[in-house]
């Protein structure tokens, strides 16, 4: 078979291979590595793994691309699992009331937060929105991300507006090259129409809400934000229930800020991914670990909000839950497209190794949208998404923090960097 494309001399190739599941415990670092590595694509699949030259099998001829990766370290493609990609507005102006003190819950209940956002994206054309988001996409695949989850969420009373940011991620996954996974999250917030009466807003969601989502084929997945003030337990329960009912698999943003009981609903539930977890109880975590619930942990967030409180990474992965890492790029909370940044925040406040890290944003952020058969590691008959850092090791791509280490990336086959 003809090689499209020849990655060679590669001083760390970062595989991940392995069963196509989320890794735990001591799997979490086992990468897969390889030196002086080399990796054959054709068309857009990945054709050879291995060590030294190619085999004779693998044709190459003048046509076909060939990358010295000697100095160089090659991970599969940066997969980002929650992001909030399709939104109108930002929200620079909460920058003071932070410095002033004031918590996330407090610029909510005076209409900044979701609602500000909600205004924004209401606003927005279809267009508008479609280019916002366009432009952090770009920047998501100069950082090496080949893989994206995009929420709805800021049209919340308005049904159109949620339709709308699921139609222009509908839209932007058929035109840019980095995969776009939706996820409906028409329960992001309490609307002010129906803060005297939430459980009618939880009816439209689950009677009108969600079955046209399915009926559309606009979301893969479900999520909801429980949290004190926004959606209890019951609720929770009720839209993720919902969901699984028409189709959608659950995800669900559980114990953020308060120590509600997500962690343990998303374990009943059988919820793919719970995350955020920052107040995530002991309990919860024993259940996850049993039901195998992904952590999926943000942990820019936390700095972003200087709470000083972060997810108990350590006590999940020691615990046997499966964890990846996300951005959380949104404009409020965490308005970063850089994963990388959210990886070097991983281990350094977290207490993650490089390993742990990188098994985060690769095979196990891939479990958490249901990508693992095509995406997360470099093996035969994968999609050939790669990320080729500047960098001799990984080890270096975390501890030179907050700069762009991506010097190349190949999604689906080809060079798009």
């Amino acid at each position: 078979m003809k090689a499209d494309i020849i990655i060679k001399n590669i001083s760390n190739l970062i595989t991940m291979q392995g069963e196509n599941r989320p890794r735990t415990k001591d799997e979490m670092r086992d990468i897969g590595l390889i030196e002086n590595g080399i990796v054959a694509i054709n068309d857009d699949k990945i054709i050879y793994v291995g060590e030294g030259e190619c085999p004779s099998t693998i044709e190459i001829d003048k046509d076909t691309i060939v990358i010295d990766g000697r100095g160089k370290t090659v991970t599969p493609g940066l997969v980002d699992s929650h992001t909030h990609l399709v939104h109108g507005g930002s929200r620079e102006n909460e920058l003071a009331m932070k410095l002033k003190g004031m918590e996330y819950l407090d610029i909510l209940k005076m209409g900044g937060g979701i609602h500000s956002t909600v205004s924004a994206t209401k606003k927005a054309t279809f267009d508008e929105l479609y280019e916002k988001a366009k432009k952090s996409l770009d920047v998501m695949l100069d950082f090496g991300i080949t893989t994206v989850e995009a929420k709805s969420g800021y049209g919340i009373d308005d049904f159109q507006t949620e339709l709308k940011q699921l139609e222009v991620a509908k839209k932007l996954n058929e035109d840019h090259p980095v995969d776009i996974v939706s996820t409906f999250l028409g329960a992001h917030a309490i609307p002010e129409e129906y803060k005297e009466n939430p459980d009618k807003f939880v009816e439209i969601l689950i009677e009108e809400m969600i079955p046209e989502v399915s009926k559309k084929g606009l979301a893969k997945y479900c999520d909801v934000f429980c949290e004190e003030a926004v959606f209890s337990i019951e609720q929770s329960r009720k839209i993720l229930n919902a969901g699984k009912k028409h189709g959608l698999l659950p995800k669900i943003h559980a114990d953020e800020i308060k120590p509600l009981g997500g962690a343990e609903l998303a374990a009943e539930v059988g919820c793919v991914t719970a995350d955020h977890l920052v107040a995530a109880s002991d309990e919860g975590i024993k259940m996850m670990a049993e039901k195998k619930v992904i952590a999926n942990l943000l942990p820019a967030t936390s700095f972003n909000l200087q709470t000083g409180k972060f997810a108990k990474a350590r006590k999940m992965i020691d615990s046997g839950v499966p964890v990846s890492l996300s951005t959380d790029y949104n404009p409020g909370s965490c308005p970063t497209e850089n994963l990388q940044l959210a990886m070097s925040f991983a281990s350094l406040i977290m207490k993650l190794t490089p390993e742990e890290v990188i098994t985060a944003v690769t095979i196990n952020g891939a479990c958490a949208l249901g990508m693992e058969n095509e995406v997360g590691s470099i093996e035969e008959g994968k999609k050939a998404d790669i990320t080729i850092f500047d960098a001799p090791n990984l080890n270096y791509i975390i501890y030179h923090f907050g700069i762009n280490h991506a010097e190349r990336v190949i999604k689906k086959g080809i060079l798009v960097k």
